[in-house]
């Protein structure tokens, strides 16, 4: 949800995936509540299904981010986060491109996985 990070993601989703939009699905420390098992991410999923179904979206993208203040742990940590989070995803949403970012303290993207 922060906004620090929101434009360097969207630019960069469109400068390497040729999209003219970007939906954003927001919530503190989303890297964490997707990797957490015991996280309730129903209204999640029906946000994400919204974009892929009524927006025609093919790809969902995990960020996690340096200095988020919904999730603080190491950046190692939420790296592991972002890739649980991408198998987590990958298995509910099976037909959807998921990649995992991370957004580094100079607000370089990098991508951390692929399925």
């Amino acid at each position: 949800m922060d906004g620090r990070v929101q434009l360097p993601v969207i630019h960069w989703i469109k400068e390497n995936y040729a999209v003219d939009y970007v939906d954003m699905i927001t919530t503190a420390g989303m890297d964490g509540v997707l990797a957490d098992e015991c996280c309730n991410i129903y209204t999640l999923l029906k946000k994400i299904d919204i974009s892929l179904e009524k927006h025609n979206s093919n790809s969902i993208f995990i960020v996690g981010h340096y200095d988020c203040g919904g999730n603080q742990v190491d950046d190692e940590t939420h790296k592991k986060q972002i890739h649980i989070a991408v198998e987590k995803m990958k298995n509910l949403r099976p037909s959807a491109r998921i990649t995992g970012l991370w957004v580094s303290n100079e607000w370089k993207i990098e991508k951390i996985t692929e399925k």
